[in-house]
């Protein structure tokens, strides 16, 4: 009697101590079906018009605006709102969290859907003066144009705070990377129809840091002026920077 109530309680362990590997089975095979980034569009899409070298030169310029974007963020994940960088483009007592937002998405989100070409198809490089590039809008809201004026205009990050470059001075669309910051910024899948245009300078921007910071980070402006002054003093002339005459 006592060798069968054995028998029968050492079935009963096998059964339970079995049970966790079938179920641990199930999981693995679970989870080896589901990928969660499965079929994301990780690169930014670049249009069939674009030659060879218009693409090569297109592929370096996302690329350093995906950089650009990611240093800003990592600066304010860093120093959060106490930076005064962030203070002066942002405001002193606001959150970090959408400008976090946006240049994360610019770093990192889907880019399903958009596209940047280098072909004329609403004419705008041809009939505008001195246009370099534009979004779509109405015609195509995910698609952007780099007109060819922008592959002799833009500057590369490795010349920042050189030639005489100052933030507060040159022009916002110097480099590529700002430039095309701004070009993302535009497109709802990047913006969620967000992003919007409040000041037009730097002047512009800091005084809307001061009156009407709840716009500064939704402000495009901003955000391409932040992520160039805070690439320039933590990585281009590393505590020195090259921001101007802030005055």
């Amino acid at each position: 009697m006592r060798l069968q109530l054995l028998s029968v309680l050492s079935l009963l362990q096998a059964g339970v101590w079995a049970a966790p590997t079938a179920t641990g089975s199930t999981a693995s095979s679970t989870a080896a079906a589901w990928d969660f980034r499965a079929g994301a569009v990780t690169e930014y899409p670049i249009h069939s018009s674009c030659n060879i070298t218009l693409r090569r030169q297109l592929e370096r310029a996302l690329d350093e605006t995906v950089e650009l974007a990611e240093h800003a963020r990592d600066h304010i994940l860093r120093w959060g709102n106490e930076s005064p960088f962030f203070q002066k483009y942002f405001g002193t007592n606001s959150s970090t969290a959408m400008p976090l937002g946006w240049f994360s998405r610019v770093a990192a989100a889907d880019r399903r859907d958009m596209t940047f070409r280098c072909d004329d198809p609403d004419k705008n490089c041809a009939t505008q003066d001195n246009w370099a590039g534009h979004w779509r809008g109405a015609n195509a809201t995910q698609e952007t144009v780099i007109c060819g004026a922008s592959f002799v205009k833009r500057r590369w990050l490795d010349s920042v705070c050189g030639l005489g470059y100052t933030v507060s001075a040159s022009p916002l669309n110097t480099f590529w990377a700002t430039d095309l910051l701004h070009r993302v910024l535009h497109v709802p899948r990047i913006s969620e129809g967000v992003v919007d245009h409040f000041a037009e300078d730097y002047e512009g921007v800091v005084e809307l840091a001061r009156t009407e910071p709840e716009k500064s980070v939704i402000d495009s402006d901003t955000l391409q002026y932040f992520a160039i002054d805070v690439y320039a003093f933590d990585i281009a002339a590393p505590g020195v920077g090259c921001s101007g005459n802030t005055e």
